[in-house]
């Protein structure tokens, strides 16, 4: 190790005593940052106290809301004569249930949304169409000729009116 002179010794520790003092100048400020994230902490615990609270006042709101039932009750079927496509459009013996037509083989979503427009809202009503209904039908759908005949709606329909779904999977599934 290299010998040093006292003016050396002298000098590096002034250097220090210098470099100490320069960076407590130029410090950054820690008290300032310091406070700027107790106040950012603060925010954030306040804004989680009132998230809380309007949560709470959701769930008392949803408890003092009434609820509403409305009993339904469905008239009995006569089975006097059939009913055309154009009896059951003007509401004469509209069920206001509707089915899920589209379970039925060649349908699918798009085409219960034609047949609703059609009026035809239930399997009974697909299941008593005549041929003549059919083809107009047909007709209004621009479906081929004997579509509903080949794909079998009727049947399908009858056994999904009769609630047997498995079987109706088991055949046309």
């Amino acid at each position: 190790m290299p010998e040093f002179t006292t003016n050396q010794w002298a000098i590096l520790f002034l250097v220090l005593v210098l470099g100490w003092l320069l960076g407590l100048i130029s410090r950054s400020g820690g008290k300032k940052w310091k406070l700027a994230y107790e106040a950012e902490r603060d925010a954030r615990i306040d804004e989680q106290r009132h998230l809380e609270a309007a949560n709470a006042r959701i769930v008392e709101l949803e408890n003092e809301r009434p609820v509403v039932v409305t009993p339904t009750t469905v008239a009995p079927v006569a089975a006097a004569e059939p009913v055309t496509i154009a009896q059951r459009t003007t509401g004469d013996r509209f069920d206001s249930s509707r089915d899920d037509l589209s379970l039925i083989r060649g349908i699918g979503a798009a085409g219960q949304r034609r047949l609703n427009e059609e009026g035809i809202y239930r399997y009974a009503d697909i299941a008593a169409m005549t041929p003549a209904e059919e083809a107009a039908l047909e007709e209004k759908l621009g479906a081929d000729e004997g579509y509903i005949e080949q794909e079998r709606w009727r049947e399908q329909a009858a056994l999904l009116a009769d609630g047997k779904l498995d079987e109706h999977r088991a055949t046309y599934g």
